[in-house]
């Protein structure tokens, strides 16, 4: 028999039983379709998340003073640490493993322009600070190394402050009032959403040099004179995190005359082992939803077995006959093999071209906070097809094998007695 015999008789053996076949079929889809698309949602909602939460600071650690919780060199736990205005630099000298070291220095102050006023937070640290708090620019530029050093009176304003003070004004070169102290406004902050904050979100910011905030605005009584309110720390790498902690830990706590292992005394925000614990709940995410969408897979492929099985016995006597006038055991295993191919391979496609459009037609909606949409890519179609080729495989291995073991004798009794 020719392949294009081979091909139309299974083509009619598939039509002769079509809604055995379109059910079959439907399974297979499916399943297809369940896969990519839960693979799809949990991409995009693991892509969401870590964008979110580089909004606030790319591998970065807050460290706030606190009270100790041990006893050292002779003090009494339960003092007061606060972070004086050069620590920064000493942190910088003994911890190699942490890439930047600086102050932050913040405060609430009288704000005014020609156009409006207000009560506006207002922070001060290092050129650097734009970088690992993620402060993107939408006009002009943030403040240097210049501005910091010659302590400067310049101001970057967060996107939301610019609306506040000037409306739909131009803001770029106009001065502002603190506390009547006049500021030039040297850039204006991309907006951004941001999902945690530890003093108020950065839209709602004013950002000026270091040595200018503490020359303007430091801490006063009740306050520590000369103390800022935290640390922001950042390693080089994630290799280098763990150094980078231990190094901060042990310079603080000589400085302060606290023990280096009690963490009261210096409690951290890290943001990288945020991160890692929310890339554990988005990988657990997606194993979760693989699996359901490759159980419903499978789910399909038996059906593809079970049609073929019954496909088998229905047609025993044909297949003795066949095998009586000559049909070799290849031809025969070869003709079941193809259908159970022709099924899949159909449906397999159907599926992923319903899956891969539905995902571009969700991607045309707004989306929420934390989802970027559905994001399929090669290994998300790279996994459906191998999945596709292995169920084929599986679905018509048994069956085939079964239809080409059957004995022609024994068929024809079969038919006979039926």
């Amino acid at each position: 028999m020719s392949f294009i015999d081979l091909l139309r008789d299974t083509l009619a053996t598939l039509w002769a039983h079509k809604r055995r076949t379109l059910l079959t079929m439907f399974g297979i889809a499916w399943g297809i379709i369940s896969i990519t698309v839960m693979i799809a949602a949990g991409e995009g909602l693991g892509d969401g998340i870590q964008k979110n939460q580089e909004t606030f600071g790319k591998d970065v650690m807050i460290v706030f003073s606190g009270r100790t919780s041990m006893q050292a060199g002779g003090a009494r736990a339960g003092r007061l640490i606060h972070w004086g205005e050069d620590d920064y630099l000493q942190v910088a000298e003994e911890s190699p493993a942490c890439k930047y070291s600086m102050p932050e220095l913040g405060s609430d102050v009288q704000v005014r322009t020609v156009f409006n006023s207000g009560t506006i937070p207002v922070v001060g640290s290092l050129p650097p600070f734009s970088e690992i708090r993620s402060v993107a620019t939408a006009q002009g530029r943030f403040y240097n190394d210049q501005d910091n050093e010659g302590a400067r009176n310049v101001a970057f304003l967060g996107s939301d402050t610019k609306k506040q003070l000037f409306a739909d004004h131009e803001a770029l070169g106009q001065t502002i009032w603190m506390n009547g102290i006049p500021y030039t406004v040297i850039g204006i902050m991309k907006s951004k959403d941001q999902n945690s904050s530890y003093d108020g979100f950065d839209t709602r910011k004013i950002f000026i040099p270091f040595n200018a905030m503490r020359r303007d605005f430091p801490n006063k009584p009740p306050a520590v004179e000369h103390t800022v309110d935290r640390l922001l720390i950042a390693p080089w790498s994630l290799e280098t995190h763990k150094d980078c902690v231990r190094q901060l830990r042990r310079t603080l706590a000589r400085l302060h005359n606290y023990d280096p292992r009690d963490e009261e005394a210096a409690s951290i925000w890290d943001t990288v082992k945020n991160a890692e614990a929310n890339r554990m709940i988005i990988v657990g995410m997606e194993i979760f939803m693989g699996s359901v969408g490759i159980a419903t897979l499978f789910l399909g492929g038996l059906g593809v077995m079970n049609v073929m099985l019954v496909s088998v016995r229905e047609r025993t006597r044909e297949i003795g006959v066949r095998m009586a006038l000559g049909a070799t055991r290849k031809s025969i295993l070869r003709q079941f093999f193809l259908e159970t191919i022709f099924v899949v391979s159909l449906s397999g496609g159907v599926g992923l071209f319903l899956s891969y459009g539905f995902c571009a037609l969700v991607n045309l909606l707004p989306m929420p906070p934390f989802f970027t949409g559905m994001l399929t890519n090669w290994r998300i179609g790279t996994m459906s097809v191998f999945l596709l080729a292995l169920i084929a495989l599986l679905s018509a291995l048994y069956p085939a094998n079964r239809a080409a073991s059957v004995d022609p004798i024994e068929a024809l009794r079969f038919e006979a007695g039926g």
